[in-house]
């Protein structure tokens, strides 16, 4: 049995490719709407509704130039996924619904919405991911390719991609591949460990970052408090902001300080993951307990 991890590469498309992204995103989420609508009216007709993603294929591919002409301007791997992830929700559901699934009851999908849903849509099949000769690049069909902000070759490391999500947070775009993972085990790097006899106890703290039990502490880094300032002045900025519920979203002006906090905020989670590392792995090499 093959086990799979995932390798999240961000993004750096070109304006024109942003707005293919966007039309992706919004025919994926398209899809799952009207395909969501189209189980409640069987159901709401005391039909017994099909929910498999082969059904849901064959119904698409039959009413689709009618009800939505324009599909051709996406991949058809956009309304692919949305149809995967939505046959996958109602399997939940019901699951739930007849004891079938451990866990937290699982409540009926939810339309997804443009304000606030993540836009996303995958790749299953085709030619898409790395691109021979071009590291820095993933191939994207009907897109094209579409320039990372980091070394895709090397984070992939020869492993086979499975699929492919491309999704955004925070307005940035990042591409989540899905790659096969040896089974066999990895061999642990040699690092030069010292003091390995030593134990410690650790409190995580909000004015520190960590305090020992032998005393020693951990200021936060100074790049989190200036973030944590640009913060407070992005949100004082947002709450001046006109939100515009009448017309059921928010004004440009708005939305464009929203998506300034939501950028600020993912500055500060990728900030504070970075410390965190950092901090583990200095007390994994100089600490034997902890």
């Amino acid at each position: 049995m093959s086990a799979y991890e995932a390798v999240r590469i961000r993004l750096d498309p070109t304006p024109r490719q942003t707005r293919l992204l966007e039309s992706h995103a919004g025919g994926a989420r398209f899809a799952y709407n009207l395909m969501l609508a189209h189980v409640q009216r069987q159901i709401s007709l005391g039909e017994k509704p099909d929910w498999t993603l082969y059904a849901m294929r064959r119904w698409w591919n039959e009413w689709k130039d009618e009800i939505a002409p324009w599909w051709r301007e996406n991949s058809k791997e956009a309304y692919g996924s949305a149809f995967e992830w939505l046959s996958q929700a109602l399997r939940n559901w019901s699951d739930s619904r007849k004891g079938r699934r451990a866990g937290r009851r699982v409540g009926w999908p939810k339309y997804k919405s443009k304000r606030s849903g993540v836009p996303r849509f995958a790749y299953t099949t085709g030619s898409f991911g790395l691109i021979e000769d071009d590291p820095k690049a993933l191939k994207l069909p009907r897109i094209g390719r579409v320039h990372c902000m980091e070394n895709a070759t090397e984070r992939v490391h020869g492993r086979r991609i499975v699929r492919m999500t491309v999704s955004r947070h925070a307005g940035f775009w990042y591409a989540a591949l899905t790659v096969e993972r040896p089974t066999e085990s990895v061999p642990a790097k040699n690092r030069k460990r010292k003091n390995r006899n030593r134990q410690v106890g650790v409190d995580l703290g909000v004015k520190t970052l960590a305090t020992l039990s032998d005393g020693t502490t951990f200021p936060n880094p100074r790049n989190h408090v200036r973030t944590q300032r640009k913060l407070r002045h992005a949100q004082q900025a947002l709450s001046r902001r006109d939100r515009g519920m009448s017309h059921g979203c928010g004004s440009k002006r708005y939305n464009r300080a929203l998506e300034r906090v939501r950028r600020i905020h993912a500055r500060i989670a990728a900030q504070r993951a970075d410390n965190i590392g950092k901090l583990t792995t200095w007390l994994a090499d100089n600490y034997s307990d902890i």
